[in-house]
């Protein structure tokens, strides 16, 4: 059996992924509370483990989506926090909150850890929610918003490499196919050649979908992990890199922090430019674009399953999409699809800030 350890952190404990669930992911408004939303979430979660506590708890979300302070503390009632839980909470993608969770674990104290995200991104204008996790004095108050930074980047990257409008819907085109297939993803219509611009080179197609939804993850160490999970998806190298905040200060054509990320976590080798392994790669693109642009960050050559959920592009609930990919290439891992498999979150404008986690069945299991 494998017994590698993570890259980021050196020798430490080894820890997997042992439980996955997320609801049915939307692109109408629900009208659901956050504790509504989460709750059936939690349940099933807590169902698949039989635990009903959790060494550590972490959440990722976002109160501008909420549109209040704290929200995350009144979300906690989906949880349960009397008794009194460990618990903390990241105001992103909770891929980063699992991040989090890990680093807790290699304490040594703990066995387990709860980590869940939510998003409802039907309530408000994302577009100019976005804009604010830009640079406050020069950038944000020019007020470009996420659709038309992503274009800039689009362009740059098509003049770049030569890739045409053509490949974006291919993209687009296979990620849709691929959440029909998938149970939990909205039913969106095949993209059109003459379907109309957000903003060039970008047509409708090529941008997430406005969804809401919450998803939740179950992490656990050593025994523990093979006791709760037949087939524990091992993260065996995870870490997360930033790029420069000033978008002029980087090429937006590369995702270079994607490509550190990668190294780091083991998912390709210094130098080299083919994936080490990896056979399924569930990638946080919410413009076509940009899996191109992670594609080539991480090596990830054409015989590697892309997204075989629909990604992001199938469903997109922000501050839970990024955790979704590492959830997604788990189950890979939980039903034999794939022995070693890569899921990775993206956060902050032009693919700023990447994270990305390789995951890996037993040998034998």
């Amino acid at each position: 059996m494998s017994r590698g350890r993570p890259t980021t952190a050196g020798p430490g404990r080894d820890v997997a992924v042992v439980a996955f669930t997320q609801t049915d992911l939307t692109t109408e408004y629900s009208g659901l509370s956050e504790v509504e939303l989460l709750a059936p979430v939690i349940h099933e979660i807590k169902e698949r483990t039989g635990l009903s506590r959790f060494g550590f708890t972490c959440s990722g979300s976002c109160d501008y989506l909420a549109g209040a302070p704290f929200s995350f503390v009144s979300a906690l009632d989906a949880v349960g926090a009397w008794p009194p839980i460990s618990e903390s909470h990241v105001e992103m993608d909770a891929a980063w909150a699992m991040y989090e969770a890990w680093v807790r674990l290699q304490h040594g104290d703990i066995d387990t850890a709860l980590v869940y995200g939510f998003g409802k991104s039907s309530q408000g204008d994302l577009r100019q929610i976005m804009t604010l996790q830009l640079d406050p004095y020069y950038l944000a108050p020019l007020g470009p918003d996420q659709v038309s930074l992503a274009a800039l980047q689009a362009q740059a990257y098509l003049r770049r490499c030569g890739a045409k409008e053509d490949d974006l819907r291919a993209v687009a085109a296979r990620s849709r196919a691929a959440g029909l297939a998938n149970p939990h993803a909205p039913d969106l219509p095949e993209p059109a050649a003459d379907d109309p611009y957000e903003v060039a080179p970008l047509r409708s197609y090529d941008v997430a979908p406005i969804t809401d939804g919450a998803a939740a993850i179950v992490l656990a160490a050593g025994d523990t992990a093979r006791e709760l999970c037949d087939r524990p998806a091992w993260i065996r190298g995870i870490d997360h890199r930033a790029d420069a905040h000033a978008l002029g200060a980087r090429d937006l054509s590369r995702a270079e922090s994607a490509r550190l990320a990668g190294e780091r976590a083991g998912a390709t080798r210094a130098g080299a430019t083919r994936s080490a392994g990896i056979e399924v790669a569930e990638l946080h693109a919410q413009f076509s674009h940009e899996e191109l642009m992670l594609c080539e960050a991480l090596g990830l050559s054409d015989d590697v399953t892309i997204n075989p959920s629909g990604g992001a592009l199938a469903a997109n609930p922000v501050m839970a999409t990024g955790l979704i990919r590492i959830g997604e290439a788990a189950a890979r891992i939980f039903d034999g699809t794939a022995r070693r498999a890569l899921g990775h979150a993206a956060a902050g404008p032009c693919l700023q800030q990447n994270l990305v986690c390789v995951l890996e069945g037993d040998v034998d299991g």
